[in-house]
């Protein structure tokens, strides 16, 4: 079985909930504490021993690219000479990141979370599985990542396809996709049948809430096609797994985390907080504030 060797992350949606401040700063880009929160996925990727982290872009969004390569020397000249010099060490750890390519989502292709995959193609080597994640979501991980737990469940059943969910309370259920499953193996993974997206009230076939992190084969290809259009005559790679899905077992990995979406200003905020009261430089501090505010 081929090693997972290659990530695409994609990073070329519009954000438009977070109007006008994306106007300038992708939303990819936006801090999370002390960092964007493209780095945490960038990092998830390298934790899991990704070689080759593709990140796709809207063109023209040089500040993502600029963010991973270019030096601020001026900044660090300044902090040497006041001997505080490991204030730039996280910069050079930044920089130092192997692997990393940028490619700008095609405009001539329809819309659609298909979209950004079928632009990094020509960069995955062929009939190698490889990763996708979504930017937007974020995993904070009790132990290993997000993507090396999905990694390594892949790894150990080798199917055609898998996909990172979590149990998600039944009153939140129709904001996502669900997986129906097919087989279970354990309470932690098991084989789907299909992803009902945004199921209504009472239809739920589980609990489990898909997010953004997919292991795939290269065979999706087969299916995640320019002029494959679903919904709203966008490139859906749910429409792409569940085509897949047929040709072979497509699993499921319950992560051991909490998932959280920054899609919204609501639930960005709400990943900013878990992240504050997770970092042990800011956790009392964090908690102090908390608990003044609800005093």
């Amino acid at each position: 079985m081929a090693k997972v060797k290659t990530a695409v992350i994609t990073a070329a949606g519009f954000g438009t909930r977070f109007l006008p401040i994306v106007k300038s700063i992708p939303k990819e880009m936006l801090p999370i504490v002390d960092k964007p929160i493209l780095q945490y996925v960038v990092e998830e990727c390298i934790e899991a021993e990704i070689e080759n982290i593709i990140v796709v872009v809207r063109e023209g969004n040089d500040v993502i690219e600029n963010y991973f390569t270019t030096e601020l020397k001026a900044a660090e000249e300044l902090l040497e000479s006041v001997g505080k010099g490991d204030r730039y060490e996280p910069v050079r750890q930044l920089l130092s990141i192997n692997g990393l390519k940028f490619v700008n989502q095609r405009e001539d292709l329809p819309y659609g979370n298909g979209t950004p995959i079928i632009s990094a193609k020509h960069l995955i080597p062929e009939n190698e599985p490889f990763a996708v994640l979504f930017a937007d979501d974020l995993v904070l991980a009790r132990e290993k990542g997000a993507l090396r737990q999905i990694i390594e469940t892949f790894e150990e059943h080798d199917p055609i396809g898998i996909v990172g969910v979590q149990k998600t309370p039944k009153d939140e259920l129709y904001r996502y996709g669900i997986v129906e499953p097919s087989e279970v193996y354990d309470e932690k993974s098991g084989v789907l049948d299909m992803i009902i997206e945004k199921p209504e009230p009472g239809e739920e076939p589980s609990d489990l809430a898909v997010f953004g992190r997919y292991v795939v084969s290269y065979d999706v290809f087969n299916y995640l096609k320019e002029d494959a259009t679903g919904k709203d005559n966008e490139l859906w790679l749910t429409d792409a797994n569940d085509k897949l899905s047929r040709d072979g077992k497509f699993m499921y990995k319950v992560v051991d985390g909490k998932w959280m979406t920054t899609g919204d200003p609501a639930r960005y905020f709400e990943a900013q907080v878990n992240y504050f009261l997770a970092d042990p430089r800011y956790k009392d501090g964090a908690n102090d504030f908390l608990q003044k505010l609800s005093q």
